[in-house]
């Protein structure tokens, strides 16, 4: 049985959401999460969680340990693996394809697994990655206003069908 592709999924601007005008605020829960305030997408839990017969989930986002920490608890996210990224390296923030995440995420994925990576930013590095990796890879975008919403969520399921 082959396994299920990774879903590397990230946080501020996918479930907790940030942007949007004061009179136009999201459908959300707020909650304190080591004294910052969020606005927690339940609605992006619910198309996360849809998506576990077909992904195997893991954070990839600055929050690392904390993201299973306090998400189980308020939305029913995880426990998932977690990324965690070099703060210690020379390069921190870096890596030689020149976005922050890259490296772990080839650490932890190798070159052939097939992955989906959703994430508010996704800029021309990462596009540069996805091409090149020799594994099936996409990339959703999302906007940090609305985070990942039933569009990104249809978007996974039929690429994850045609794998």
């Amino acid at each position: 049985m082959r396994s299920k592709p990774a879903l590397l999924v990230d946080v501020d601007g996918v479930i907790s959401l940030f942007g949007f005008a004061p009179d136009e605020r999201p459908d959300g829960v707020w909650a304190q999460v080591d004294g910052s305030p969020h606005l927690l997408s339940p609605t992006a839990a619910t198309h996360l969680l849809d998506l576990m017969a077909d992904f195997e989930p893991v954070w990839c986002t600055g929050w690392e340990e904390r993201a299973n920490e306090h998400l189980p608890g308020l939305l029913g996210l995880g426990p998932w693996p977690v990324l965690h990224f070099d703060k210690g390296d020379a390069r921190a923030g870096t890596s030689l394809a020149g976005h922050w995440k890259l490296a772990a995420i080839d650490a932890h994925l190798g070159p052939d697994r097939p992955a989906a990576w959703i994430d508010d930013v996704l800029d021309e590095p990462c596009a540069r990655w996805a091409a090149a990796r020799p594994g099936p890879t996409l990339l959703v975008p999302t906007q940090p206003a609305a985070g990942f919403t039933a569009v990104e969520a249809a978007r996974l399921r039929a690429w994850a069908a045609a794998l």
